[in-house]
């Protein structure tokens, strides 16, 4: 079996300006660089599948659902907060974002594909049950992982997320939802602060002060994450590679490397291996340096698809 990727030309097409970081340039610059580095030719290519609207009821309020249906505006721009707009292509994207990741699942149950990775855009893991924010509108992530457990009878799951910000939407929709362990790395302070120092216990939150270097990202995530992974035995692994935390990286300012980002994706594969048949699901988030965003895009896919060792 072999790694799926999904995307969708559409996804591109979600352009609210030339000054906004979460441009559609990402997804061509990990494209180009994945092709470039013949890391493709181990992939299973695939087209996104738009989620219906439906789907997005799993974890979202329809209260939000209306709003971004409503707000979707048929030109120009429109704000659903201060960071994040629509265009007229917005909401297409946004359910083609949902829906790789539904369709990744969906997969990897029916023994198609050992993991994917879903390169898609708007991100997921700000947006909120009743609310977008952070340039992300519905939560990619959160809805596959409630789509695994709600739709494939499967009981427990977990989720990583490795961008430079707070998972804060992912940790909201799931906060009273125990069959779920979330675990977050970020830096602190750094937007959104949602985060608080008291957690249920199926809530990991790792902060990292600034200028955080791979060797103590490392030794947080062995020493705080992994065990509780393996306490948990999921029986999926959903991750939120969000890859801003790189040290070239323009909206942070801690200092990870391809090698950092190769090192976690093992170590998650790792732990799949060992409690949840080898289940992996990873979907795009954060990531603004283009040559940063590629080149660590292919170390995490290159793992995925079993091409790198551990660095």
């Amino acid at each position: 079996m072999t790694t799926a990727y999904i995307t969708h030309p559409e996804c591109a097409k979600h352009d609210v300006g030339d000054e906004h970081p979460e441009a559609p340039e990402r997804l061509s610059a990990i494209n180009d660089a994945l092709i470039s580095l013949r890391i493709m030719d181990f992939l299973q290519c695939h087209d996104a599948r738009p989620a219906e609207r439906s789907a997005l009821a799993l974890a979202h309020s329809e209260a939000h659902i209306k709003r971004v249906y409503d707000k979707s505006p048929l030109m120009g721009l429109r704000q659903l907060d201060p960071d994040t707009f629509m265009n007229p292509h917005s909401l297409e994207a946004a359910l083609l974002g949902v829906g790789a990741v539904m369709q990744a699942v969906d997969l990897v149950m029916a023994g198609k594909v050992k993991n994917a990775f879903c390169s898609v855009r708007p991100p997921g893991h700000h947006a909120e049950r009743d609310k977008a924010m952070g340039f992300c509108i519905f939560n990619n992530i959160a809805i596959g992982a409630l789509h695994a457990l709600e739709h494939h009878g499967l009981k427990k799951v977990a989720i990583v997320d490795f961008d430079v910000h707070h998972g804060n939407g992912t940790e909201n929709i799931f906060l009273h939802d125990s069959r779920v362990l979330f675990c977050s790395t970020f830096q602190s302070p750094l937007y959104p602060d949602t985060f608080a120092d008291s957690e249920p216990g199926h809530i990991v939150n790792v902060p990292l002060e600034p200028g955080t270097k791979g060797d103590l990202f490392r030794q947080q995530v062995r020493e705080r994450i992994l065990p509780e992974l393996d306490a948990f035995e999921p029986e999926f692994i959903f991750i939120s590679a969000g890859f801003d935390a790189h040290k070239q990286d323009p909206l942070a300012h801690l200092s990870l490397l391809e090698d950092d980002y190769r090192w976690i994706t093992h170590q998650l594969l790792d732990v799949a291996e060992k409690h949840a048949g080898r289940r992996v699901v990873s979907a795009l988030e954060g990531g603004y340096n283009l040559e940063a965003l590629a080149t660590s895009v292919c170390a995490h896919v290159g793992c995925l698809a079993g091409l790198h060792h551990a660095g």
